[in-house]
């Protein structure tokens, strides 16, 4: 442990405000379900308290790192050593202003991804149809890029700010965030505060039949009920991964309690008691399947953290 409760009280006295778990289980906060204890979770009040943080565990050599809403994310079974820090209470969203058919949307990285485009979907405000079923935060779809059906969230951020570990504050303009294929050039270690998106204003039923749309679509073609972490694999240029996966015969492969999903392939479900090391077994596996099969290496779009 880096803190016990008193030398942590000793410390940020007065510098932090929110609650702190020591030793919380990890598969209590990720949509796997999988993952062992974090020395240290958080969920700051303020952005100080978050400022606060950052600099105290830069100075000190204590690793921090932003869980978001534990979808796409694979935590190993020794826990994750340092701070977690979570944004549950930052969810705030403000309609900046409202020009003709534009908008623009203050948005804070703690709130859910589904929030957002609930908000959007009764507003009327177009740009974020295709992202109707994907989990996480909006803070973690903006590092990852999220995205399906066409629509990415770079195409409607306009700025993000960010606190780097030394507890500066940058506003980044999108072109600056280096965005690519389920990427960004936001560091692991900078931890996104909130962004600008900017929108169109639509017909308020045109906006929802598009959701619901996609969503149906979603419903049937992906196991959105399950305990998954979303996508395993990135597509590779020439086919998605998930074709891949089935073509090279690896649908209902398992190692553990993790099996390939009979509904998607490229996600992977915990059926059972499964684990991080069941986890990536099962991707070991499917990797070398389909690398013999149909000549192409996949790369992870899902993101491993923790102790090794």
């Amino acid at each position: 442990m880096l803190f016990d409760r008193k030398a942590w009280e000793e410390t940020f006295k007065g510098l932090f405000h929110g609650d702190v778990e020591f030793g919380a289980l990890m598969k209590n906060h990720t949509s796997l379900a999988i993952g062992g204890p974090a020395d240290i979770m958080v969920n700051p009040a303020d952005p100080m308290s978050v400022k606060n943080i950052a600099v105290v565990s830069r100075n000190k050599n204590i690793p921090v790192m932003v869980l978001g809403g534990g979808t796409n994310v694979l935590v190993s079974d020794s826990g994750i050593e340092g701070v977690v820090i979570n944004f549950k209470s930052f969810r705030m969203i403000h309609v900046l202003r409202e020009e003709g058919n534009d908008v623009e949307l203050f948005v804070e990285a703690g709130v859910p991804l589904q929030m957002l485009v609930n908000f959007c979907k009764e507003k009327g405000y177009a740009g974020m149809e295709g992202l109707t079923g994907i989990p996480g935060t909006f803070g973690g779809a903006i590092c990852g890029n999220a995205g399906s059906y066409g629509y990415e969230i770079k195409d409607v951020v306009r700025s993000v700010v960010i606190m780097y570990p030394d507890g500066r504050l940058d506003r980044r303009e999108a072109a600056a965030l280096g965005f690519g294929y389920r990427t960004s050039g936001i560091k692991p270690e900078d931890i996104v505060l909130n962004a600008n998106i900017k929108l169109k204003k639509d017909d308020k039923d045109a906006v929802a039949g598009r959701m619901h749309k996609y969503l149906a679509e979603k419903m049937k073609t992906q196991p959105i009920s399950a305990r998954s972490a979303g996508c395993v694999f990135k597509n590779p240029e020439d086919a998605p991964a998930g074709r891949l996966i089935e073509e090279a015969g690896c649908k209902g492969m398992k190692v553990g309690g993790i099996e390939v999903s009979s509904v998607h392939a490229n996600f992977f479900v915990n059926s059972g008691n499964g684990t991080a090391t069941d986890y990536k077994g099962l991707m070991r596996e499917v990797s070398l399947v389909v690398k013999e099969k149909k000549g192409i290496l996949l790369e992870p779009e899902i993101r491993m953290v923790g102790r090794e």
